[in-house]
């Protein structure tokens, strides 16, 4: 996935609001008013952070050398994914999607 892949599947979400709080450089992705993704531009490789269960969040950095502890977030809830070809564009999408549901709690 590159850059434009990753945003594009974000805002094909229903309720979605990209920003740019945090300066030119990071791209956020909002659902409820809730931060599910952020997308860093200025990454020498293309990355994202997305929210994770704990316990799943532990695992899948265990399991894949591309995900890493949350930068710059709460690292027991978020993780950066590594966007460097080793895992599939579903696999990748289903980590999207996890943190989207995470925060998708209608009020």
């Amino acid at each position: 996935m590159d850059v434009e892949q990753i945003r594009t599947y974000c805002l094909s979400k229903e309720g979605v609001e990209e920003a740019l709080p945090f300066g030119p450089d990071v791209v956020v992705f909002k659902t409820n008013g809730k931060i599910f993704l952020l997308l860093p531009l200025d990454a020498e490789q293309i990355q994202f952070n997305v929210k994770c269960d704990p316990e799943k969040a532990e695992e899948l950095r265990e399991t894949y050398t591309c995900v890493i502890p949350g930068y710059h977030m709460n690292k027991k809830h978020w993780n950066t994914i590594i966007v460097d070809g080793s895992i599939a564009t579903s696999i990748l999408r289903s980590w999207i999607d996890d943190s989207y549901d995470l925060v998708n709690i209608k009020k």
